[in-house]
This record gives structure tokens, sequence and C-alpha cells, in this order.
């Protein structure tokens, strides 16, 4: 058994999660090398700014170097050659509108001797939001609110963003002239370059005719310029995404440099090393948090009485992307959510401990990364007359886990390779 205490744990597998997907580290083996032209360098994401930064730390000092990139308020870096601008996640606003416009435009103006270094992370959809002719910002907002709160999944989203925007889909790519290099660090489940941030530099494989069912399949009361450009697209009036085979994307070259499979190794690595024994149960675990919380109360249950499929001291690691219908009108994110069902299952089951977390810092829109619960978090949560369930309807899993202390806070971690879960039994 581990004599370090089962928080200090959870909290230490997570740290090193985070810092196998740190761009600092990361980038520097991956940049190109300098082009007879220029290097221009863009980017979107909450990983945007520290990409940034470990570019203009290891690129040549000769070599000429500018750019801009986009990241979320809060994460941005002090850097000296390439601009970093702060914009809005995960609902667009104007300041990412006007930056991906001059992100836009500059690309235009490069040439066949020059390079774009195109530097995508998670959360690059809404940062880069540039809205295509006859669709504004008001309605581009009202559209993301929509699907972001239905329970669609961010493949889903982003393949309804992509065919409302200007540069994602493939179209940065289009407007280029010369080479490209996109260095990707994948928030997605699969990895799939063509939805992280919406695939600005990758062919997108999606059409028109998927977005607009989307749009109905998940009942979303969409502006009517959204709808009219979604059935214009479906009917041949507009020019599609560009898609795979397309030509122009043999100058380009996708490269996905962190994934969310690389953090969960290096956490089980991290368990063993502590005397745990450690199973990766995949990076690509999806569905409806409350729901997908009851299947690992289900492997927990299992563990604990049987010893089954493996004996504790054992520390199951997960990642993907849970969603959540919002159906009340609390405060939370999906990790919390999770949390806060799996809890309800556990119902006081004991040695067992779990944290969720995302590995951007934020849970969904919330100050936290996640947050932990122990066997105790019920029996504590009784005491100061929080009624779990009734909060877990409402959706407010964020105060559920703030009056218990339990919020993990690590603030901007400046890179995002999608959720982190652990569950522990002892």
């Amino acid at each position: 058994m581990p004599t370090i205490p089962p928080r200090k744990l959870l909290l230490g597998s997570f740290k090193v999660a985070l810092a196998a997907a740190d761009p600092l580290q990361i980038v520097p083996r991956h940049l190109p090398k300098p082009p007879k032209g220029r290097t221009l360098v863009v980017g979107a994401g909450k990983a945007a700014a520290s990409m940034a930064f470990a570019v203009e730390k290891h690129w040549p000092k000769n070599k000429p170097l500018s750019g801009l990139v986009i990241t979320r308020y809060g994460h941005g870096l002090p850097t000296q050659h390439i601009k970093v601008i702060e914009a809005g996640h995960p609902i667009p606003d104007a300041s990412g509108e006007a930056a991906a416009k001059e992100i836009f435009e500059e690309v235009k103006k490069l040439g066949a001797d020059d390079l774009l270094l195109a530097l995508i992370s998670g959360g690059g959809s809404s940062l880069l939001s540039l809205p295509v002719a006859g669709l504004n910002m008001t309605d581009l907002k009202a559209v993301t609110k929509q699907l972001l709160l239905c329970g669609a999944t961010i493949q889903e989203i982003n393949t309804v963003r992509k065919h409302l925007s200007v540069i994602q889909g493939g179209r940065m790519v289009a407007a280029c002239k010369a080479p490209v290099r996109a260095l990707i660090i994948s928030d997605v489940t699969g990895d799939d370059p063509t939805h992280i941030a919406s695939g600005p530099c990758s062919p997108d494989p999606t059409t028109y005719h998927d977005a607009l069912a989307i749009i109905t399949r998940y009942q979303v009361e969409a502006p009517q310029s959204v709808m009219d450009i979604l059935r214009k697209g479906k009917s041949g009036s507009l020019e599609e995404t560009p898609k795979p085979g397309d030509s122009i994307f043999r100058k380009a070259e996708n490269r996905v440099i962190a994934t969310a499979h690389n953090s969960l190794v290096v956490a089980a690595k991290y368990f063993r090393k502590q005397g745990v024994k450690a199973a990766v149960l995949g990076d690509t675990i999806t569905g409806e948090a409350r729901e997908v919380a009851k299947v690992f109360g289900g492997l927990a249950r299992q563990i604990h009485k049987y010893g089954e499929p493996w004996k504790p001291p054992v520390a199951l690691i997960s990642g993907g992307e849970t969603t959540v219908t919002v159906r009340g009108n609390g405060r939370g994110g999906r990790n919390t959510e999770f949390l806060l069902s799996l809890a309800l299952d556990l119902n006081g089951l004991k040695n067992v401990y779990a944290l969720s977390c995302g590995t951007d810092g934020s849970d969904g829109t919330g100050d936290n990364a996640g947050a932990i619960i122990t066997p105790d978090t019920l029996q504590r949560a009784g005491k100061l007359n929080l009624p779990a369930d009734r909060i877990l309807t409402n959706n407010d899993s964020y105060s559920f886990f703030d009056a218990l202390d339990d919020l993990v806070m690590t603030g901007a971690t400046r890179t995002n390779v999608n959720d982190f879960r652990v569950l522990m039994v002892r």
C-alpha cells in the first residue's frame, strides 16, 4: 500500500499528465527548417501563447519571424515577435473575429518561398471565428451557445462551425500559397486533425448536409442566417469546404505533437512508481457525464468486492470528453458533473477516490480544472446540508465541490489534451 495520501497521489498524477503536454517541452523538436523567404506564425487555441513562446525561444535568431496567435482570456504570455491576442471561449467574440480576420489577410500575402507555421490546439474553434458572408457574430454566438448546451459531441459542433467559417475546415490552406506546417495539440477523441480547432489546415470530410442534419437532430433553434447558409450549401449554391484528396493539401503537413493518450501513459507510470497498479482505459471515452460516471461506479464496486479485473490498490486512468445536457440553472462543467454523479453512485464506498479535470485548467467555463471525491464526500456534504441529488439535477456541481473545498484550481495551464480522470481503489 502506498504511503502517499490519496489526494496527493491523484493531484500528483494530474501534474505529470500536464507536464507531458507542455508546449515548451514538445514544440521545439517539431520545428521546421526556416524557409528562403519569411516565416509567418499563426495559431489559435488554449495552448497558442505557450506554443508561440516556444517557437520564439528556439527559432534561429538570424531568421525573420512574425505572426499572430489567438488564445483564451487569461491564457496569454509575453512574446517578442509573435503577437498574442486574447479572445472569447467557448463563445466567440469580436476580439477573436478581428484577430482571425487579420490572420487570414496575412496568410493570403505569403508566397511560394515563405512558410506558414500554424500552432493549433483545443479551443481554437471559437477563438478563430471568422463568420462567412451573410453571418454576423451575434448569430454565430447564438448558434454556438445552443450547440454547447444541447448535448452534441465536439465533432458534431465543429462540423457546424466549419461550414460557418471563412478560415476553418481547411480554408486556411486554400487561401495560402506557401507551404504549411501545422503543429497540433489534440483535445478531441481520436486525435483527428480535421476536428481539432475545426481543422483550419486539414481537409474536411463533412458537408453542409451533415451540418444541417446536426441542427435538426438536436432541435437547435438556429438563427435564420445560419439556416439560410446551411441550406444554400446543401443545395450546392455555396462552395463546400476543401475535401480529402484535394491537391491543395500537398503543400500542407498536419503534425499532431501532443495527445491525451501520452499524458495518460505518463500518469500510469507515475502510479506504478508509487506502488499502485495502473490501467489506461482509453482516451476516447464519451457520453453523458452523469451516465459515464455510473459505469465507472460499477467498475469500482467490482474491484472493491471481488478484486476483478484488478486487485487493489489500482488506478484506472482515462481521458476523452463527456457531454452535459444542461437542464438546470446551476454552475458546473462536465468534470464536476461526472464526479458528483459518481459520488452518488458509489454512496460512500470505502477506499474509492477519484479526480476528474480539464487539462486546460478550466472545467467548462469555470475557474476550476475539476474536483476530487473521497469516500466521505456525501457524508461531508450532508453535514453542510448539501442535497447532492438535487444539486446534480440542477447542474450545480461547481457549487457542491466549492462548498466542500474539493475543487482543483490550477489556473491556466496553457495546454489542452482534453479531460483527465483517475478512479483509484485502495
